[in-house]
């Protein structure tokens, strides 16, 4: 018995499989740049480029590079590098103000003003980490720390000076 309604060739067989074919070539054309667009490398981050974070990280926090650098474009916030001087000249964070953690930071310290924001980075974490804890426990009420210091910085494509 016949089909009461006719076939049209173009969807059957070889043909219905070239247009397919076609039509999946278009598809991921279009698709798969966008799609790899992310993934090509390191995101970037930067002391004056891109987002600024609506609020302050938690007091005390340990925050990835790009909410470190989100969160550092707040205003009044205070970009502090605790190396030492040798390694501050070799490169930092862009604005950045230097007090060496095993240096005289309590004097430091006491330079600085409590309620200001302060972005707090090192060169692994370890010492910002152990800054932050110092600043806090004497009153600083808005400061957290680069969590892998200024390596997790360039790792994530972030800007770093010598001047």
């Amino acid at each position: 018995m016949r089909s009461p309604l006719p076939v049209p060739a173009a969807t059957t067989g070889p043909r219905i499989l070239a247009r397919l074919g076609v039509l999946v070539a278009v598809v991921v054309a279009v698709a798969l740049p966008a799609t790899l667009g992310g993934c090509s490398g390191p995101s970037s981050v930067s002391v004056t480029q891109g987002p600024t974070a609506t609020a302050a990280p938690q007091v005390g926090a340990a925050v990835s590079a790009s909410d470190f650098a989100a969160a550092l474009k707040r205003p009044g916030t205070v970009v502090l590098d605790v190396r030492t001087p040798a390694e501050f000249a070799q490169g930092h964070l862009p604005g950045a103000v230097n007090i060496d953690i095993s240096g005289d930071f309590a004097g430091g310290m006491s330079r600085l003003d409590p309620t200001a924001p302060y972005a707090v980075y090192c060169h692994s974490g370890n010492r910002s980490a152990a800054a932050v804890q110092a600043m806090t426990s004497v009153g600083f009420t808005d400061v957290y720390d680069l969590a892998g210091g200024i390596l997790a910085w360039q790792k994530a494509g972030g800007e770093v000076v010598t001047d």
